[in-house]
């Protein structure tokens, strides 16, 4: 054959083999023809060609954690003289090299895989064995002096290594995740400080509702990232108890014990990771539900960013038919037959990305509830969809902040004049005028078309004064009743019907005849 199985990769498409040279490799199954040149055999082989499907390749931040992994194991089985010393101090430098980042393209299987990750171990084992051949100074393939299986797979299970390998990349991803959202969190809080004094009409249900400040909803915003910022750095300790060491099914058969001690031990300097052996190894070998509770809490960070995103969106609308009481970053023209119009395109790649990790969720939960007795077959699943939703959100995240929440400015006087002809100053007015008296002037001053504060002062209700200590951003912002200190000059205000339901409601005995005035 003349071209390896593959496909599209990750970052690219795999390397393809260009030449006519091959090695004779051979399992159980019979003989297959591998490129000379290539450091995967022949079970990668035989996985890269049962599994053409997505053209996406595994990712590469597992493919990292799990060469720290087989690094961590050969120098465990060299100290409990298990392996050639020789032997296994090349194949841990084979595999410092691919946690690296070398030979990043011969690890060609794809991300959708059956068999719970061992055509990805195998891959592994292949190449590093291979690799480590070379550094012997042999020939790729040949396996008498480094074997995939009984060097490099030595004391171990895919079934381990590959839910440890996991763990370790989740851990990895979630550290700069977590650091995108405290940078979030920090533009937020920004925005927050330099809009602390632009007053501006609350909504409700997207109709007029009391009064609040550019400054406080970009402070509920930043409260809710951060928030996710902190159910994600509190994740890493579930992520910690690993299941090397236990094998197949978590009992640790096949294992030698000095090796099963020693392994952790050399993967926590590896890693530089505070990780642990479970106290039940085959706890979790079975179980996936830490991944579910990790991707659950990157779905509550996904919906904080699509809410964001959406309220920008809206806030920005216009700039002259909507809201546009901000304005966002002008990035790209919006149109190809209308001028001049540019479109909130990083919100909406927000809220794509936001989408897109929920929908991940949904898959991750699927594929744990799926495993059966010992060992979950779908992890690689879980794997794809998990990582890949970490990397999304850190690249997403680093976007939104540098395009978008950084370059926010504010329409201080759209905000003003939109305040003005908001139906919910009405609500500061009820303590000094009554309800009903609240509704009549109200009423008045949507048909007279001026602002509620000037009919209210012409009207003679209250001092001009007097409204404007009431409308006040300091009174009309903080708790308690706007213009509180001005009630004691009054006596209360006697209530009665709002004039406009009275309007409204039929006559007794009219039976839906119109009420004459």
């Amino acid at each position: 054959m003349r071209t390896p199985p593959g496909g599209e990769g990750r970052r690219g498409p795999a390397r393809r083999w260009t030449g006519t040279a091959t090695r004779t490799e051979r399992d159980f199954l019979g003989e297959i023809e591998v490129p000379q040149e290539a450091y995967y055999g022949i079970a990668t082989v035989r996985a890269a060609a049962n599994f053409p499907v997505s053209g996406q390749r595994v990712h590469p931040e597992l493919i990292k954690s799990l060469a720290l992994v087989k690094q961590a194991a050969a120098l465990a089985n060299v100290e409990a003289g298990l392996l050639d010393r020789r032997i296994g101090e090349a194949i841990a430098r084979a595999a410092a090299e691919v946690a690296e980042g070398a030979l990043a393209d011969q690890f060609i299987v794809d991300a959708f895989q059956g068999g719970a990750g061992t055509s990805t171990n195998m891959n592994m084992n292949e190449v590093l064995a291979n690799r480590a051949i070379e550094i012997l100074g042999g020939t790729r393939g040949d396996y008498s002096l480094v074997h995939p299986l009984d060097h490099v797979n030595l004391s171990q299970s895919t079934n381990d290594t590959y839910p440890t390998a996991l763990r370790i990349a989740a851990i990895r991803l979630l550290r700069p995740l977590t650091d995108a959202f405290a940078s979030l969190q920090s533009a937020l809080q920004a925005k927050e400080a330099e809009f602390a004094g632009v007053l501006k009409p609350g909504r409700t249900q997207l109709q007029d509702a009391v009064p609040i400040t550019l400054g406080l909803e970009f402070s509920a915003w930043a409260e809710a990232v951060a928030r996710d910022r902190w159910r994600l750095y509190k994740m890493e300790e579930r992520l910690r108890q690993v299941n090397l060491g236990g094998t197949a099914v978590g009992t640790g058969l096949g294992a030698d014990r000095r090796y099963v001690f020693l392994v952790i031990e050399k993967l926590r300097e590896l890693t530089g990771l505070g990780l642990a052996r479970a106290e039940n190894t085959v706890d979790p070998t079975q179980n996936a539900d830490v991944f579910v509770e990790v991707s659950g809490l990157l779905k509550a960070g996904a919906v904080t960013l699509a809410k964001i995103s959406g309220d920008l969106r809206l806030l920005s609308s216009g700039p002259g038919a909507g809201l546009a009481e901000i304005a966002l970053p002008q990035l790209q023209p919006g149109s190809s037959i209308m001028p001049g119009k540019v479109n909130p395109v990083i919100p909406e790649m927000v809220t794509q990305v936001a989408y897109q990790v929920i929908a991940g969720d949904l898959a991750i939960t699927l594929a744990a509830q799926a495993g059966q007795l010992e060992l979950n077959a779908f992890l690689p699943l879980v794997a794809h969809h998990l990582l890949g939703s970490m990397s999304l959100l850190t690249r997403t995240l680093g976007i939104f902040v540098e395009k978008c929440v950084r370059g926010i400015t504010a329409d201080r006087q759209r905000c003003r004049d939109l305040l003005e002809r908001s139906d919910g100053l009405a609500t500061a007015l009820v303590p000094h005028i009554g309800y009903a008296e609240a509704c009549r002037v109200l009423h008045e001053a949507h048909q007279c078309g001026r602002p509620l504060a000037q009919v209210v002062a012409e009207k003679g209700l209250l001092p001009e004064e007097d409204v404007q200590v009431i409308f006040s951003k300091e009174e009309l912002t903080r708790p308690g009743i706007p213009g509180s200190r001005l009630l004691k000059k009054r006596p209360t205000p006697v209530e009665g019907p709002c004039p406009r339901a009275q309007q409204d409601a039929p006559a007794e005995g009219a039976r839906g005849r119109e009420v004459q005035p």
